[in-house]
């Protein structure tokens, strides 16, 4: 495993320390324990400058699942590198910042940062991967994550909406972005981006390429709330500032950005590109920087202004790639500025909004509001907010000497170019670029303007304000003093970063541009003389002033445009349409009968097996290679069909679930009969705790009613059970009869021993060859067992209102049989010696992890029979849930464990050791997989036990 594996996973790693560091809240914040771990990414990707500067990145790969081509590749070039610092840097300062934000005493701040974690653990992932499969995957769980910050304080009913729209939204995105992934490897047969890059210019003619580009921009703009699907960023501002600060100003809106440079060599050069990215750049830039000087919440203010900059950027990214077209004429560097201002602006967005968000963060926690119409005067009192405020929205307004300045006169520059290029009919439309860029640059001005002075200048207020405003503590002015102290930093020597960051992630985004060994020439000038930029900037400084002047008089700023046409309520409107829609389906065929459900999904199945069946050609049966039916076969059968037929002619519970329980019963003989001794145990296992749940669940059951069934109700039981029983018969002698390979089991059995070093087959398969499955299965159990008790035990009116009431419970009624307490007080420690004797030798002999859990479990449902689940809980104090999720811990850790060596996911590894008293012992990694396995069907079974035997 590779460093650059490691900064990706460290972030998830970490997530299970915070809760161990949380113990000592009262002590010290939780975030000074998170704080070295972005700070020591940060230096890491610092330190690889350098190298990447040089052209050697670093390539590495651990595999995955190598069968599908899925391995989690690292690829870090200037692109990544770029990114990657943003994301740690931005995320050290940030966590920095809450320490002084986030109230130890009041927030769950080990919420908090597990959360932040994750998503930068995420970002880092979605920067870094070269497989696009893994990188799918770290979108989606940026989304997830986001989801889980915006809605921290989910007691507010508009922070829970915001999430719900910010992931509705952007989870939208990354299913279309995933259907274009899948055709780019279906045109290029490959998922690495390095490959699909090198195969850019044969697949420009494939039908599957325009669909491609578009699924592909559709999960960028979503990302990087692009118009029209901008709508889910303001209302994600109502996640706690610190939140705010990383995902809505350096990081996850900026995926979208990363997602087009990224695929830029891919698509850039094609005229559909062009104007899909530049079109929709220019618009959610004119139409952000608009909505933002109408609004009077600062963070709104700051939420309209992201979305304004993102198309910008956006923009420059869709006229930079016109360069690929000019691609090896005299004129090709001229149109790479527009990239280079790009890249340049990405940097500078970060710093000045951060720190403004930073600001607000501020202003609102020494103030108790961010309402403009309540604010001003607070220069006197808050000088040093202040002066970070007035960096950072000159710099966003592009005012000298900053470093917004200088990547707005580069984007002026390339918006000029544009306006003269021949090709793609540019000419006809060209000349508005520059318009549409100008006006959108002198609401950006205003809305700056409005920022700073509305805040911080006038009268001051104390009557509105909810506390008196002082400045804030130092730690909280250290982090956006820092990102200021970059904004000026930056504007005055901006060729720090020009061969350090920019040149590298040019030649990333722009790699048919260069030859071998050459490099861009990017040199950044702060005085270019009387150019039409400055005269440009001029202009926006004399109309933004004029308008600043007007705002609060002029309706043109206060009246709400289009209130009854609006994209939110098109978003709701939608929303409600579809709720209702899937209610009306819903409710067509959830009549609220079990038997009707069963008969749906029973009917579906036998008309998709009759029609494969038939589509086939038919079924063909030849049962003269069959053995002989003995004579204890017929018994078993004979037996077994009658339980089944007398059943629903029965009249009592009890007696139902006695018979069904037979019917159990005869499969464990068969089991037994067929040598099968692995399926004949965990077979009567089940057996055995199913009857107590079936017990368990009709104590609640009113008294059975002995009412006439109609006759209908009786036929559709009865053809439904006999097609299902007819097709299933069917399907599997026809799959006996018509085998066209050699049965896999003869693989098993010959590299059971020799590949994995265990003797039982059947628990070799779950845990080493079908590990993956075992892995997923328990999960599913795991998450049904937590669905049963959050369904049993929890009120879902008790969690939206934060309450947490204790409830009397109502034990069931335990046995007083002398006799059977006398015989589980031997028969349980002999099951529970069994249990323990099946799980260390099920490797090599009957027994496995599954196993030896069930026969666990079946110990402490005896127990709690014989004694009562009072006494159970006493005698094992043991938090079943928390069994669940150290079982699924075990199993996951395991299965990561083998990227440490550099080999598939899930391998395990096995060996001889010459160990004192045992002597010659085997030992093998399997069995931690396996402890997690037992832990896992321990603890799920116990849940749904406990869970339901109790009356709440």
């Amino acid at each position: 495993m590779s460093l650059l594996h490691i900064a990706i996973m460290a972030p998830f790693i970490y997530t299970v320390l915070v809760p161990l560091f949380y113990k000592w809240k009262d002590k010290i914040h939780t975030g000074w324990f998170v704080l070295p771990l972005p700070a020591m990414i940060f230096a890491y990707f610092l330190g690889r400058i350098p190298t990447v500067q040089r052209g050697e990145g670093g390539l590495s790969t651990l595999p995955w699942i190598p069968s599908l081509g899925i391995d989690f590749t690292v690829y870090l070039d200037g692109l990544s590198l770029l990114f990657a610092l943003l994301i740690s840097g931005i995320g050290l300062l940030v966590v920095f910042y809450s320490i002084y934000y986030m109230d130890k005493n009041k927030e769950a701040i080990h919420r908090f940062y597990i959360y932040l974690l994750l998503f930068m653990g995420a970002m880092l992932g979605v920067v870094l991967s070269d497989n696009i499969m893994v990188l799918y995957g770290f979108w989606e769980m940026t989304s997830i994550s986001s989801f889980l910050l915006i809605a921290f304080w989910y007691q507010r009913e508009r922070s829970r909406y915001g999430a719900l729209k910010s992931m509705l939204i952007t989870v939208f995105g990354g299913l279309a972005m995933f259907a274009g992934f899948l055709m780019l490897s279906i045109m290029t047969g490959s998922l690495s981006v390095r490959e699909i890059i090198s195969q850019a210019g044969d697949i420009t003619q494939n039908p599957l390429f325009l669909p491609a580009m578009i699924l592909l921009l559709l999960g960028a703009f979503t990302k990087s709330a692009q118009f029209p699907f901008h709508i889910w960023l303001p209302d994600a501002m109502e996640a706690p500032t610190p939140v705010s600060a990383y995902l809505h100003s350096a990081t996850m809106v900026k995926a979208g950005l990363y997602l087009v440079a990224r695929f830029s060599p891919v698509f850039a050069g094609q005229a559909v590109w062009f104007w899909l990215v530049t079109g929709a750049g220019l618009v959610t830039l004119i139409y952000g920087s608009f909505r933002a000087v109408k609004q009077t919440d600062l963070k709104a203010l700051l939420a309209f202004s992201t979305i304004s900059q993102l198309g910008l950027i956006m923009s420059l990214l869709g006229l930079g790639s016109a360069a690929a077209f000019y691609a090896g004429s005299p004129d090709s560097l001229l149109y790479t500025k527009a990239t280079t201002a790009a890249i340049f602006h990405l940097i500078n967005h970060a710093t000045f909004k951060g720190a403004l968000f930073m600001v607000v963060g501020i202003v609102d926690h020494e103030t108790g509001t961010r309402d403009i119409r309540k604010l001003g005067g607070l220069m006197a009192l808050m000088p040093v907010t202040f002066t970070i405020a007035a960096i950072g929205a000159f710099s966003m307004a592009g005012l000298p000497p900053f470093n917004g300045f200088l990547s707005k006169e580069m984007f002026f520059t390339a918006v000029l170019q544009a306006a003269h290029m021949d090709i793609w009919n540019v000419q006809t439309w060209g000349t508005l670029i520059p318009v549409l860029a100008w006006i959108a640059s002198v609401f950006t001005f205003l809305y700056s303007m409005i920022l700073v002075f509305k805040t911080f200048t006038g009268k001051l207020q104390p009557e509105k304000l909810d506390k008196k405003p002082h400045e804030a503590p130092l730690g909280m002015l250290i982090p956006p003093v820092i990102l200021a102290s970059l904004a000026v930093g930056f504007g005055l020597f901006p060729n720090l970063l020009s061969y350090s960051l920019i040149e590298p992630a040019m030649a990333a985004i722009l790699p048919d541009m260069l030859g071998p060994g050459d490099q861009f020439l990017v040199h950044i000038e702060f005085w270019h003389g009387w150019t039409a930029e400055i005269f440009m900037t001029i202009g926006i400084i004399v109309l933004g002033t004029i308008l600043y002047k007007l705002y609060g008089r002029s309706k043109l700023f206060s009246r709400p445009w289009f209130q009854r046409v609006t994209l939110n309520r098109a978003y709701e409107r939608g929303l409600s349409s579809l709720e209702k829609g899937g209610n009306r389906v819903t409710r067509f065929y959830m009549t609220g009968s079990i038997r009707h459900y069963v008969i749906y999904i029973f009917a579906f199945l036998i008309a998709l097996l009759a029609y494969a069946a038939l589509y086939t050609g038919g079924i063909r049966i030849d049962m003269s290679g069959f053995a002989p039916i003995s004579f204890y076969e017929a018994m078993v059968i004979i037996a077994l069909i009658g339980s089944v037929l007398v059943l629903p002619l029965v009249r009592t519970r009890l007696v139902a679930i006695i018979l069904t329980g037979m019917a159990g019963y005869m499969v464990t003989l068969f089991f037994v009969l067929f040598r099968a001794p692995d399926l004949a145990l965990t077979q009567m296992i089940v057996e055995t705790v199913s009857v107590m749940l079936f017990l368990l669940c009709f104590y609640h059951l009113p008294k059975l009613r002995k009412e006439e069934v109609p006759l209908r109700f009786k036929w559709t039981n009865a053809l439904i059970s006999i097609g299902v029983g007819v097709t299933v018969t069917l399907i599997a002698l026809g799959a006996s009869s018509a085998r066209m390979f050699e049965p896999i089991s003869d693989f098993f059995i010959k590299e059971s021993y020799e590949s994995a070093g265990g003797k039982n087959v059947v628990n070799v398969i779950l845990v080493d060859f079908r590990g993956f499955d075992t892995m997923l299965e328990i999960m599913v159990l795991g998450i049904a067992a937590l669905g049963i008790y959050a369904l049993i035990k929890i009120d879902p009116g008790d969690v939206i209102l934060g309450k947490r009431e204790k409830r009397l419970d109502i034990m069931l009624p335990h046995s007083n049989d002398v006799i059977l307490r006398t015989i589980s007080k031997v028969v349980i420690f002999i099951v529970l010696t069994f249990a323990v004797y099946l799980f260390l030798s099920g490797h090599n002999s009957t027994g496995g992890g599954f196993i030896g859990g069930l026969m666990t479990a079946a110990a402490l449902v005896l127990l709690s029979m014989a004694f009562g689940m009072n006494v159970s809980e006493k005698v094992i104090p043991v938090d079943f849930r928390r069994m669940i999720a150290a079982g699924l811990l075990i199993a996951l850790l395991t299965a990561m464990g083998s990227f440490l060596f550099g080999v598939p996911f899930l391998s395990h590894a096995f060996g001889h050791f010459d160990l004192p008293l045992l002597g010659d012992t085997e030992l093998a990694t399997a069995v931690l997989f396996d402890l997690g396995v037992y832990l896992a069907v321990v603890g799920v079974t116990m849940t749904i036990i406990y869970s339901i035997g109790r009356d709440n």
